[in-house]
């Protein structure tokens, strides 16, 4: 499940802002505690810690005290920001790469994914 790409942590934080992004969670709502979300991804529990501490720095989730963690107001909208800007930034220039090496021209291209 987990790469060696990136830390534990932060790919859990990502699958989190994917299930955010789904509507699995949406806008106030609660998720599963830190143990929760540990034992569900099979890590240990500092890990899931450290992946909540990195979501609530990024303001995708906060805690009330005594009740759990929430999801952010506006945490899917800032999540869907901060992924197009990556888009931007990673994979088009990487695909704009790949493309002119295989010769494939945009039109080719929009064709295909159509």
């Amino acid at each position: 499940m987990f790469t060696s790409d990136k830390p534990i942590y932060l790919q859990m934080a990502d699958r989190m802002k994917e299930e955010i992004l789904s509507g699995t969670y949406s806008d106030d709502m609660r998720i599963p505690s830190v143990r929760e979300y540990g034992i569900l991804l099979q890590v240990n529990t500092n890990t899931a810690v450290k992946c909540y501490e990195q979501l609530s720095r990024d303001g995708i989730i906060y805690q009330r005290r005594g009740m759990g963690y929430f999801v952010t107001a506006g945490a899917r909208d800032r999540i869907m920001q901060q992924r197009k800007e990556e888009f931007f930034q990673t994979t088009c220039p990487q695909l704009k790469k790949d493309l002119e090496l295989l010769g494939i021209t945009i039109e080719e291209f929009i064709e295909k994914i159509k």
